[in-house]
């Protein structure tokens, strides 16, 4: 399942947009200013952006062109009510690879979605791979070699930001923005429980990976014995 950042203060269109990108299978999280979805962008791994212009701290094409000069090449689509030719052209030019303007039918909103994310990212692949391990994001199945296994949804999105992110501890808090959203209410001990299916599912495929807990930082991906 592919997951997008709404980027949007006004709270009703987001939540419209919101439940028409779930229809379609389609995992959204929310930030209505410039710097929390930077913070959000640089802790998860976006496989789209969806981008407002008009945001209490600024115009989103500053944040657009703060991603492209840290070479984030994730695909955005801009919603504005800003439709004249060169507001279009200041757009695409600060990075965009579409844009959208309001009104807008929320059909056509959710094919371009589609078609964005159909489009290859620089930084953030949507097959992620490490080791003996590679991640089908669209069918949310788990390779080692010949080896698979399928993930429930909350299974492939902790994986995703763990594969991404091999080289690094991930804090708790992120692993559960990653499974569950920015915005979801989470129960203390939903996160073990999706780790601990899987690590059983790391066993089942002989992974040489293993999801350690790192004391007191987060978790990582760590190589260990495929026979234990």
């Amino acid at each position: 399942m592919s997951r997008v950042l709404l980027i949007e203060d006004h709270d009703r269109l987001a939540g419209l947009v919101c439940k028409g990108l779930a229809a379609a299978g389609i995992a959204v999280d929310v930030a209505g200013r410039i710097d929390t979805a930077w913070a959000a962008i640089q802790q998860m791994p976006y496989q789209g952006l969806i981008l407002d212009r008009g945001l209490p701290d600024g115009d989103g094409l500053i944040l657009l062109q703060k991603m492209r000069h840290a070479g984030l090449g994730v695909p955005c689509l801009v919603l504005t009510a800003r439709d004249a030719l060169h507001d279009r052209v200041a757009g695409l030019e600060a990075g965009a690879d579409d844009y959208l303007p309001k009104p807008f039918a929320m059909d056509e909103m959710v094919a371009r979605v589609r078609a964005l994310l159909r489009r290859p990212v620089a930084l953030h692949a949507l097959d992620p791979s490490h080791d003996d391990l590679t991640l089908r994001s669209e069918t949310g199945v788990l390779c080692s070699g010949e080896e698979s296994v399928t993930l429930a949804p909350a299974e492939l999105h902790i994986m995703q930001l763990l594969l991404h992110k091999h080289d690094e501890v991930v804090r708790r808090g992120a692993l559960e923005a990653a499974a569950w959203g920015l915005s979801e209410a989470v129960t203390p001990n939903a996160l073990d429980v999706a780790l601990h299916r899987l690590r059983r599912k790391l066993l089942a495929i002989g992974s040489r990976q293993r999801i350690v807990n790192v004391r007191g930082l987060g978790y990582a991906l760590r190589e260990g014995d495929a026979t234990e």
